[in-house]
């Protein structure tokens, strides 16, 4: 039997937390697929701003307004 990987906690919490930026992005007005896009498409941005501890209601502000 194949030993299972335990995943990152840092990774699951950055994961967890763009899926919260992706609800306050819907509740500013995108679409679900929108959201899911515009963070897929900025990874590298959102991931800086989650180092930088903006919550993820922060998060989405930025996005919306930039």
């Amino acid at each position: 039997m194949a030993k299972k990987d335990k995943p990152d906690p840092e990774m699951v919490a950055l994961i967890n937390w763009c899926t919260e930026v992706e609800g306050f992005l819907v509740a500013g007005g995108a679409t679900l697929d929108q959201a899911q896009e515009h963070i897929e498409e900025q990874v590298e941005w959102f991931t800086d701003l989650f180092y930088d501890g903006l919550t993820p209601e922060e998060a989405a502000k930025e996005a919306l307004n930039g």
